[in-house]
């Protein structure tokens, strides 16, 4: 192969401007603006990633006024912008920008208070956020078209300049819910306006996974069945449901991780490679790759699929005393294609467990041969393990044996650790910092089609209906822990044991 340049080194990527435009985020007095929209938008105006004249329209129920709610976001930076210090001269320039609406979402006079404050202020290329309970959304897009702000079919007339939608997840709370929502949105937007937000494909270590693939020719003719033994997906978190127990209890873990963000990590991990770094080519493997796992049958499921649920999960604020509601899964997928056929994926994710981590660790086979067997040879013959670790401690390791100093040939393990912080210095952009910004320039790499969307389902459906018709000895695993026994014992059923590093 002829050298050139690595097609996914774009160093340009973090540097692009966003074009003029106004974003209207509904739901802006609720804790996703305050803690992750607002403070993104602020850093990349203190990146000089703003054009002067970009508006921010803040919409929700609360009756504030326009210096109200600058007074709350200007809290809000100054309280969740983690590594971004306040700089009082840039808000000077960055708080006329914001205004507020307040309204209720089912009104249609509020929409066009909201399309008259556009044209007062003069932006005609907009992105509608939805930060809101997605039973709003619908009724959303429905009144946006009937107020003239859309350019789709659902439009009484073109409203000019470009128009795009931002979805927050849930995508809906089964296939069914999913597809009625995109046929609901996909009247008043097209496909290729509708942006439905998974934060996790924002993450620099998620887009690094593409760039350690297929920009390292080292790597990729390693990244099949024929070497590799299992992988393992972990995201693992040390606290509760932290006062979201009214919600928690509607989602639990499957709706809430795997259905969206650790599928689309699989489908990152395990896809085919790209003919172009383009976004319809990136995501047409993506969904590919999700059309591949198999589905399991009813019979399958039960040795596949482990819910858990934490002690005390049951005494949160909002939750049921009762709950059969899953706070731990764990799951484990074959992909019905060349590349991996037979290759376990083992997923696992919940609340309240050992430690803060999300990574994933690829097993590859041990030697056909073990040469220098001795008292040692358990820990000799340990297989090769690259782990791709995205929180907290970004970077990726690839462990392998060494011989000890010393006579003998004594083998232990090793590693050669790369990390973010230390390689690169300064700071990476947070994921909503990238999918802001590629949502405004109309980069629809990073985001989830619908057709991804339903593959996904198609693949938790089966494990959905096996959790909700029975009842659980919950709960199952103390705090602190890394989930039920039962997880342990299903990857022991296959020859196999969770890295709990």
């Amino acid at each position: 192969m002829a050298d050139g340049p690595n097609p996914f080194a774009d160093p340009l990527r973090f540097q692009r401007q966003a074009p003029e435009c106004a974003i209207v985020i509904f739901g802006a007095s609720g804790d996703l603006t305050k803690r992750k929209l607002i403070p993104a938008l602020y850093r990349l105006a203190y990146d000089s990633r703003l054009p002067a004249s970009f508006s921010i329209v803040g919409v929700s129920r609360s009756p504030l006024s326009d210096d109200a709610f600058r007074d709350a976001m200007r809290e809000a930076v100054q309280n969740f912008s983690e590594d971004t210090a306040f700089d009082p001269n840039l808000w000077s320039q960055f708080a006329p920008n914001l205004y507020y609406i307040p309204g209720d979402m089912k009104d249609a006079a509020l929409y066009h208070a909201i399309a008259a404050r556009l044209q007062q202020i003069g932006q005609r290329n907009v992105l509608f956020y939805l930060a809101t309970q997605p039973s709003y959304y619908p009724v959303v897009a429905q009144q946006l078209a009937a107020a003239g702000m859309t350019n789709g079919p659902g439009a009484l007339q073109p409203s000019g300049g470009w128009k795009r939608i931002v979805v927050e997840k849930p995508f809906g709370h089964d296939l069914l819910s999913a597809r009625q929502l995109s046929a609901c949105l996909q009247t008043v937007f097209p496909e290729d306006e509708i942006y439905r937000i998974d934060h996790y494909l924002g993450k620099e270590t998620v887009q690094n996974i593409l760039a350690f693939r297929f920009g390292n020719g080292i790597f990729e003719p390693l990244w099949n069945r024929r070497y590799v033994n299992q992988v393992q997906i972990t995201a693992a978190e040390s606290i509760g449901v932290e006062g979201r127990g009214a919600y928690y209890q509607e989602s639990g873990a499957l709706r809430d991780m795997v259905q969206n963000h650790l599928l689309q990590v699989l489908a990152t991990v395990a896809m085919e490679p790209v003919p172009a770094f383009e976004p319809d080519a990136v995501r047409d493997e993506r969904a590919k790759l999700l059309r591949s796992i198999h589905v399991l049958k009813p019979g399958e499921t039960p040795q596949n699929a482990t819910p858990g649920q934490y002690a005390g999960f049951r005494d949160e604020p909002g939750v049921d005393a009762a709950s059969n509601t899953p706070t731990f899964v764990a799951a484990r997928f074959l992909i019905d294609n060349w590349r991996w056929a037979g290759v376990p994926f083992y997923v696992r994710t919940g609340k309240k467990l050992a430690k803060r981590t999300t990574e994933i660790a690829i097993q590859y086979n041990s030697a056909p041969l073990s040469l220098f067997a001795s008292a040692d040879s358990q820990l000799e013959q340990r297989p090769n393990l690259l782990i791709l670790r995205i929180q907290p401690e970004e970077g990726i390791s690839l462990r392998f044996l060494s011989k000890q100093p010393g006579s003998g040939m004594h083998l232990r393990p090793v590693s050669m650790d790369f990390k973010y912080g230390t390689s690169f210095g300064g700071r990476s952009p947070s994921a909503y910092e990238t999918l802001l910004v590629d949502a405004l320039l109309g980069d629809a790499t990073l985001y989830t089609r619908q057709d991804m969307v339903e593959a996904s389902w198609r693949v938790v459906e089966p494990i959905l209906d096996y959790f909700e018709s029975r009842r659980f000895p919950f709960p199952n695993y103390e705090p602190g822990t890394w989930g039920p026994a039962a997880a342990d014992e299903m990857l022991a059923r296959f020859g196999h044991r969770w890295r709990n590093g």
